[in-house]
C-alpha cells in the first residue's frame, strides 16, 4: 500500500502534499508494461560513476515511463480539444519535463533512461532532451562580474534566454536552438547550437529549474521557468552521499577526461591522489553543497515526483504529488 509521508514533512504538519511508495510498492505499478532496454542499452545510457542495473531500469523507470505516457496522452487530449475549440489545426504542443536536483546525484543518466523508454511509446515517439547548462553565462562574463566561483547558481545563467528557448518550444516552433555547453571546456562553446524541432516530449535537465522568480511588487507577469513544465521530478539525495559522488566522478574524470592537456581541468590530473581529494571535497564544500543548500533543495518540494536515493544511486522511495 502507498502511504503518506516519508519525505519528512515538517513537525506538527497533518498532511503532506505527496504520496510515498517504496521500491517494492513503485515497482508493482509498472504493470504489464514491457521492458524495451536491453542489458546493452542500459550499460550504454549509465554515468561515469552511476552504473544502472537493468533491475533498477525495471523497478522505477519502466513504472515513471508508464505514469508518464498516461501523463501524455492526457495533455495531447486536453491541448487537441483546446485547439479544436480555438480553429487551430495546427496545434502540436510538446510535453515538457523538468528534471531537478544537486550536481552529481545522476540527472543525466535519469534523463537518458527516461528519454529512450518514452522513446518507446508509439504515441510519442521523438523525445528530446536539453540541459541547462548550455544557458550558463560564458567564462569570460563570469570572470567580469565576479561571479566564477558562483557558476552554476542562479545569477550564472542567461535567465532569459532560457525563459524565451522554453516559450519557443512550449508554443510549437520549429527548430528551435539553444547553445551548447562543454563540460570538457568547462564553458558555452561559441557558434555551437543544440536545435530541437517540435517534440512529442522534452526533458530539461538543470540545477535550478524548479527555482522560483522573485516576485515583482507591481503584480507584474514573470514567468518561472518551471511555468513550462507538464511534469517535474526532482532527484533527491542525502547531501553527505551527493558531495561522496561528486569527488568519486572528479577522481574518476582525473584517470579519463582530465589528463587531455586541452581540457579545462587538465590541472587537476597533475596532483597526487591526496591532493586531488583534497581539491574536490573543496569545490564540494565551498561551492556545490552552498549551492544546494541556498538554491536547490528548498525547490524540491515543487516537484512532482520525487526519487529518493541512497547508496548505489538507488531508489528506494518514491514520492508523487497527489493531484
Amino acid at each position: 500500500m502507498a502511504r503518506n509521508g516519508p519525505l519528512k514533512a515538517k513537525p506538527g504538519l497533518r498532511v503532506t502534499p505527496y504520496t510515498t511508495f517504496t521500491k517494492a510498492e513503485w515497482a508493482a505499478l509498472r504493470a504489464d508494461t514491457p521492458m524495451t532496454l536491453t542489458k546493452e542499452d542500459v550499460e550504454q545510457l549509465s554515468g561515469v560513476t552511476e552504473r544502472m542495473s537493468v533491475d533498477q531500469v525495471r523497478d522505477v523507470y519502466l513504472p515513471l515511463s508508464r505514469l508518464l505516457n498516461l501523463y501524455v496522452a492526457a495533455s495531447q487530449k486536453l491541448h487537441e480539444a483546446t485547439s479544436t475549440f480555438l480553429g487551430n489545426r495546427d496545434g502540436k504542443m510538446p510535453f515538457i519535463m523538468g528534471l531537478a536536483g544537486s550536481v552529481a546525484v545522476g540527472k543525466s543518466t535519469t534523463g537518458r533512461v527516461l528519454e529512450a523508454l518514452l522513446a518507446r511509446w508509439p504515441n510519442h515517439p521523438r523525445v528530446g532532451l536539453i540541459g541547462t547548462d548550455g544557458f550558463l553565462l560564458s567564462n569570460k562574463m563570469l570572470e567580469e562580474r565576479g561571479l566564477m566561483e558562483r557558476k552554476g547558481f542562479p545569477e550564472s545563467y542567461n535567465q532569459s534566454g532560457l525563459l524565451d528557448f522554453l516559450a519557443k518550444v512550449k508554443a510549437g516552433g520549429r527548430n528551435v536552438v539553444a547553445p551548447v555547453y562543454s563540460h570538457f571546456h568547462y564553458d558555452v562553446i561559441p557558434g555551437e547550437t543544440n536545435v530541437i524541432d517540435r517534440p512529442d516530449i522534452l526533458i530539461v535537465d538543470g540545477l535550478n529549474v524548479l527555482q522560483p522568480a522573485t516576485l515583482p511588487k507591481d503584480g507584474e507577469a514573470i514567468p518561472f521557468v518551471s511555468d513550462y513544465f507538464d511534469f517535474s521530478i526532482y532527484i533527491d539525495a542525502d547531501a553527505e552521499l551527493a558531495g561522496h559522488w561528486y569527488v568519486e566522478r572528479f577522481m574518476r574524470l582525473r584517470q579519463t577526461a582530465f589528463r587531455d592537456p586541452a581540457a579545462y581541468f587538465y590541472r587537476y590530473s597533475q596532483l597526487s591522489d591526496e591532493d586531488a581529494r583534497e581539491t574536490a571535497e573543496g569545490i564540494w564544500r565551498d561551492i556545490n553543497l552552498k549551492n544546494l543548500k541556498e538554491n536547490i533543495q528548498p525547490t524540491r518540494q515543487r516537484a512532482d515526483l520525487i526519487l529518493h536515493k541512497t547508496r548505489g544511486h538507488a531508489v528506494d522511495q518514491v514520492a508523487l504529488r497527489k493531484l
